[in-house]
């Protein structure tokens, strides 16, 4: 079973049609720690980490929170440091374009969360992608070195493309499901290759 880090609540139930892990943000984070949970026995470097993914606001949350649901990986022993991609679901199908253009993002934790990429490299780390709040996504995050690659539903071509990944590229660690503040997440079918 998962190791919840942070201050989450995670359970298994039936989520549009799948048996699935449930996450739900129980409010203030636990100092700088990532809201996540660690998956038992992994050491990932290079490889794959497919798995659908389904995120949407509670109904606690405030008007800022988007449904943040993701992947952490390369994960130091204590959590507080590796990369993550998450997507947004509520800005997949947003009226504000500025916004739909912030549908998935890329950071390393901690030190290049989402607000230093996005103020010091514009754009760079966020991409547009279709989606909606509640229903599934399928992710695919290929990692090679220094780069990595976000695939979403079976795409040929990827949605982002992160050519400098903070964490150099020999990094090793642990995999985590990912959610931010005021997120309900459902996470199911996951398969890590390593090589």
């Amino acid at each position: 079973m998962v190791r919840p880090v942070g201050n989450i609540a995670v359970s298994v139930e039936r989520h549009a049609g799948r048996i699935a892990l449930r996450i739900q943000d129980k409010g203030p984070p636990d100092g700088d720690t990532q809201k996540m949970a660690l998956l038992p026995g992994v050491d990932f470097g290079d490889g794959a980490i497919e798995l659908w993914v389904s995120g949407e606001p509670s109904s606690a949350a405030n008007a800022g929170a988007r449904g943040f649901v993701g992947v952490m990986f390369r994960l130091s022993q204590d959590g507080r440091s590796g990369e993550g991609i998450y997507i947004r679901p509520t800005n997949g199908r947003a009226d504000d374009q500025e916004r739909r253009n912030r549908a998935v993002q890329y950071f390393s934790a901690p030190d290049w969360p989402w607000q230093r990429l996005r103020r010091e490299t514009p754009s760079r780390y966020e991409a547009y992608a279709d989606m909606e709040p509640g229903n599934w996504t399928r992710m695919r995050i290929e990692v090679a070195g220094d780069k990595a690659r976000l695939f979403l539903d079976g795409a040929a071509q990827p949605t982002l493309v992160v050519n400098d990944l903070k964490g150099g590229a020999s990094r090793r660690g642990g995999v985590a499901l990912w959610i931010g503040p005021g997120t309900i997440a459902h996470f199911a079918g996951m398969q890590i290759s390593d090589r």
